[in-house]
């Protein structure tokens, strides 16, 4: 790939030569450069660290080949969003992989498949030279420096640690540095913001899932999380937490964004809020449409219409009468607004590829510059982009190892079971 030094040649167009400015202290917004162009410099020198991907699950639901690495070829046109040539074209220099599970199921083997999934996506990594595992900030950022691609796993649902913290332990030795807390589904112990809430909030348990994650240093992620557990996960955790793939709750009413309120205490953690492109996360139309879809879809199942006449019917209208598609502007209003609520420091880039339909101005990986471009029209400098793109999960990143650093030499391996805790039982 093409960074390398000081991550990129191109950024002597920026600086004049490596090290001419003060390192972390990027320039401040040309207005005479072309937008994209200047996009691509910034990008170059301070890469793309995106909070969520969803291509090892793309990998094993794929017709052709599932779970096959080999015959996904990332060196190849593939159906999904993401490949080799894609990534650096966006200048992608650090991934979260999500390694999910469905949480629907309680009889799926939640273990199981979640080790088959992290074991899938680390043969995706061992497979380009591209890509490599990286553990803590300083490797990623080694990683970025080399030109290549830091691939980190995030755990996408606390339902695959089955209650036991030592299946957590062990998801963390395999790669895991960051779990979200819920997926869509109420667990024993966390409330999920599409699901019914039994806990309002974390349980006395999940406040220990929650402690347990800042000694082993994974951040906490609260992506499809009640508000409530939200707060109680704030209120608890001693080191950063994360938004993995979220958007802001007061521009798009939904359940699985972040309401004001969080955003406001984002800045006393020390967290970031990963801003998502999911259409219907970020354009107030685009979720009411789904709305009313699924009032429909639910209309015609309470009347006993049979399964394919009701794919027939909503075949036909969304044929008829697509779903109003999200913007470049959408996504950018989105992150302003946490900047504004948050601050600079709290806001990154998550945005869901290959788990969902992309936006029609940004429908693959390699769409990360025209963002960008658009910020950049509207004002931001290049150390605030720079923030936005990798500086700000990164400094998350470090703060939750210097926390458990610190945790570690205070406290053993909790060895709580859910059993022990009042309220807390399955």
């Amino acid at each position: 790939m093409r960074r390398g030094g000081c991550y990129a040649l191109a950024a002597l167009m920026l600086v004049g030569a490596c090290g001419s400015e003060e390192a972390g202290s990027p320039a401040p917004a040309d207005s005479g450069r072309d937008p994209l162009a200047h996009a691509r410099v910034v990008l170059d020198r301070t890469p793309i660290f995106d909070g969520h991907n969803d291509l090892p699950w793309e990998i094993r639901a794929s017709e052709e080949a599932p779970m096959d690495v080999d015959a996904y070829d990332l060196n190849l046109p593939v159906p999904g969003h993401t490949n080799l040539e894609l990534l650096e074209a966006g200048g992608v220099g650090a991934q979260f992989w999500s390694v999910y599970i469905p949480g629907e199921y309680a009889d799926s083997g939640f273990a199981r498949l979640q080790l088959e999934q992290i074991d899938l996506a680390r043969r995706m990594i061992d497979r380009y030279p591209e890509l490599v595992l990286a553990g803590t900030a300083d490797e990623v950022e080694a990683v970025m420096a080399d030109g290549r691609i830091a691939s980190m796993l995030g755990v996408e649902g606390g339902h695959a640690i089955e209650n036991s913290l030592g299946a957590l332990r062990t998801y963390y030795e395999l790669g895991a540095r960051y779990m979200t807390l819920t997926h869509n589904v109420t667990l024993d112990w966390a409330d999920a913001a599409q699901d019914t809430a039994l806990h309002d909030g974390l349980s006395a348990f999940g406040e220990e899932v929650v402690r347990e994650m800042n000694r082993l240093g994974m951040l906490v992620d609260l992506s499809h999380a009640s508000p409530a557990t939200m707060s109680d996960a704030l209120t608890v955790s001693e080191a950063p937490v994360i938004f993995s793939h979220s958007s802001a709750r007061a521009l798009t009413d939904v359940p699985r964004n972040v309401p004001d309120s969080i955003l406001a205490r984002m800045a006393g953690n020390g967290g970031v809020v990963m801003v998502t492109f999911v259409q219907p996360f970020v354009n107030q139309e685009a979720a009411d449409y789904d709305d009313a879809l699924a009032a429909d879809i639910q209309a015609m199942r309470d009347e006993g219409r049979p399964v394919g006449e009701i794919r027939s019917e909503i075949d036909r209208i969304r044929r008829e009468s697509p779903r109003p598609p999200a913007s470049i502007d959408d996504i950018a209003d989105h992150i302003e607004h946490v900047r504004r609520v948050a601050g600079i420091d709290h806001v990154g880039i998550g945005s869901d590829y290959d788990g969902m339909n992309a936006p029609p101005e940004m429908p693959d990986v390699s769409s990360y510059p025209v963002l960008f471009a658009r910020l950049i029209e509207r004002g931001w400098t290049d150390e605030e982009l720079g923030k936005l793109a990798s500086g700000n999960i990164l400094k998350a990143l470090r703060e939750a190892e210097a926390a458990a650093a610190r945790l570690q030499g205070e406290r053993q391996p909790s060895t709580a079971a859910i059993a022990d805790f009042a309220g807390s039982a399955p």
